[in-house]
């Protein structure tokens, strides 16, 4: 076999200039597959979940993640019990509950998750939902008093919370009570809060701390499971049906995927069994957001984070904050079609701003080759795309980015969001810098960030970011290489192995999808469609002939190269193996991240 760190075929520099590498053993299947026989699908099934990182004596367990198998008890988190027991109380003394959410698709599933259980329970809640540009992230102590005076005596905030302590104190101060429900970072010393729930307080014990990866939908369903626990302890069920927790899971799907949680364990068990709760089609909610997002089949994981996820946040970054909550909240039908719909419209509003505030954010990066982390900034940029932007700049550069948008608030103040690369912890970095008097605000985990800064304060700011980060990034991108799983012939890239493959998902970010490479090849046609779309059709020597397309990337290099260099030159190419259903019968395509010559 071969080792881990020897380049696969010999690829030391590829198209996108990197060493081609074998994520786990040597899969090389190019000299002849066929996706029959049982035995070898198993393995192939076997080696991605050994090169994920699955003990070989946990196999099993990983093969169908299931609930049973990986959720914890509830009561390991801290403050747990706590914030179960005041819900519960609240529940049976019928006390007026409102839920403060953030405006994303996190914070709207949380957000509605809980609206959902309570109602389940009997109970209707409210919520609160701020609008993205007046009132910024996290709980506002104005909104909070504001909440309490309109009759509200316990507040549930999700998805943020954690860092909010003048709110929370105001809060106090004001005689309501507030459970915090979040899974952002936290500082040493936590705001005042009934209860703070969240699997990254720095106090947590190894078994919750290991459960850091979830997101805020997924520690408001061990809430909702604790909170059931502790009725049925109370006896509430002696009259009364138990809710069915499993049909949330959809929820905890779609916010784990959309706020790119790492899907390995728990979240790989929720986001598994919430699409199968999702293709069933009984929220009204999700079902008029599958519609309004033209699927034709039951949703994928990739379809959560670029059809579904999407639309949600599109009111929260250009619309209206409350319609994720509402859309997936309504008992109408009527009603929740209008919704899917309106957020259609504005996601297609987002995208023409989000490709304005791109277009210039990628003419100040020429000036920043030399920097360790991106920083752009501009003045009348829409906040609420700015996080896409971050993105997609660190795709491009492949270096932690953050876009800001100066004048985004009446102070002057600007509004940043970041997006990091593995091995590089941005939020910790923003945490220290706001400490260091560098931020007005800031804040969040390993690969995202968001902050509130003087429009004075960019410069420093990017320099002490530079001289922090500059190690880390210098070693993360050592490190870069195009991971194999596996290399097969032309004439293997079949249907049958793309349903083995997606056999040990779902992949998302922490447990990535299969990268096949297939060769030799050669190209027969390369055209570029749609906006910036590379589409090649390939033949091998064995007669195998398929499709293959490479989104974004004809004005890439490895795009160029490939329309005008590859004529008549054999090449490996490496991608993720995928159905193309559009025709008569279902065909095995590529969707390529990387090519190499082989001569």
């Amino acid at each position: 076999m071969e080792s881990r760190s020897a380049s696969v075929f010999g690829i030391d520099r590829s198209l996108a200039g990197k060493a081609w590498r074998w994520r786990g053993g040597n899969m090389d299947l190019s000299e002849g597959f066929s996706a029959g026989p049982a035995g070898l699908e198993d393995d192939i099934v076997t080696q991605l979940l050994l090169s994920r990182g699955v003990p070989r004596d946990d196999l099993e367990r990983h093969r169908n993640p299931s609930l049973r198998a990986f959720l914890p008890d509830p009561s390991a988190f801290r403050d747990m019990d706590a914030a179960a027991e005041r819900l519960a109380q609240s529940v049976m003394t019928g006390e007026t509950v409102t839920v403060y959410g953030d405006y994303d698709v996190d914070g709207a599933t949380s957000a509605a998750l809980l609206i959902l259980l309570l109602r389940a329970l009997g109970h209707d809640a409210r919520y609160y939902i701020p609008d993205r540009l007046l009132e910024g992230y996290g709980p506002s102590g104005e909104a909070l008093v504001r909440i309490a005076g309109e009759g509200s005596s316990l507040i549930v905030t999700v998805d943020c919370g954690a860092m909010a302590h003048e709110a929370l104190e105001m809060a106090h101060q004001a005689g309501v009570d507030v459970i915090v429900v979040d899974h952002h970072k936290c500082s040493p010393v936590l705001p005042r809060a009934a209860a703070l729930v969240n699997p990254n307080r720095l106090d947590e014990d190894e078994l919750a701390a290991g459960h850091g990866h979830l997101a805020a939908v997924g520690v408001a369903f061990l809430l909702a499971v604790a909170t059931v626990r502790t009725l049925r302890r109370r006896g509430y069920f002696e009259t009364r049906r138990e809710p069915d927790l499993f049909a949330l899971l959809d929820l905890v799907a779609l916010g784990t995927v959309a706020d790119v949680a790492a899907l390995h364990g728990l979240n790989r068990a929720l986001v598994a069994q919430g699409l199968k709760v999702m293709a069933k089609r009984e929220n009204i909610g999700t079902s008029a957001l599958i519609d309004a997002s033209r699927l034709g089949r039951a949703p994928t994981c990739s379809d959560l984070g670029f059809a579904l996820g999407p639309r949600i946040n599109a009111g929260g970054r250009v619309g209206e904050s409350t319609l994720g909550v509402r859309l997936l909240t309504t008992t109408d039908a009527d009603e929740a079609r209008d919704i899917a719909a309106q957020l259609s419209r504005l996601n297609d509003e987002r995208r023409a701003i989000e490709q304005a505030v791109q277009e210039m954010a990628e003419m100040q990066i020429d000036r920043q080759h030399n920097r360790s982390v991106i920083v752009v900034a501009g003045e009348g940029w829409h906040p609420g795309v700015i996080g896409i932007v971050a993105g997609r700049l660190k795709e491009k550069t492949g270096k932690p980015t953050l876009v800001i948008a100066l004048g985004a608030d009446d102070t002057g103040n600007g509004k940043g969001s970041g997006r990091s690369i593995a091995g590089v912890d941005l939020g910790a970095a923003i945490i220290a810098a706001r400490e260091a008097g560098l931020l007005v605000a800031g804040g969040g985990h390993a690969m995202a960030a968001g902050l509130t800064i003087a429009p004075d304060g960019l410069d420093a700011l990017s320099d002490w970011l530079d001289e922090r980060l500059e190690a880390d990034v210098a070693r993360a991108s050592a490190s870069q290489s195009m991971q194999l799983d596996l290399a097969l012939s032309p004439g293997g890239l079949t249907p049958g192995l793309v349903e083995t493959l997606e056999s040990a998902g779902p992949y998302g970010m922490g447990w990535p999808g299969p990268r096949v490479a297939v060769g030799p090849v050669r190209i027969v046609k390369a055209d570029v469609v749609g906006a910036d779309h590379l589409r090649l059709i390939v033949s091998g020597p064995d007669g195998g002939r398929f499709k293959a397309m490479a989104f974004r990337s004809a004005e890439t290099e490895m795009g160029q190269a490939l329309l005008h260099a590859a004529q008549g030159r054999r090449l490996w190419l490496a991608g993720r193996a995928k159905i193309d259903d559009w025709g008569s019968r279902p065909q095995a395509e590529l969707h390529l991240d990387d090519a190499a010559f082989c001569d």
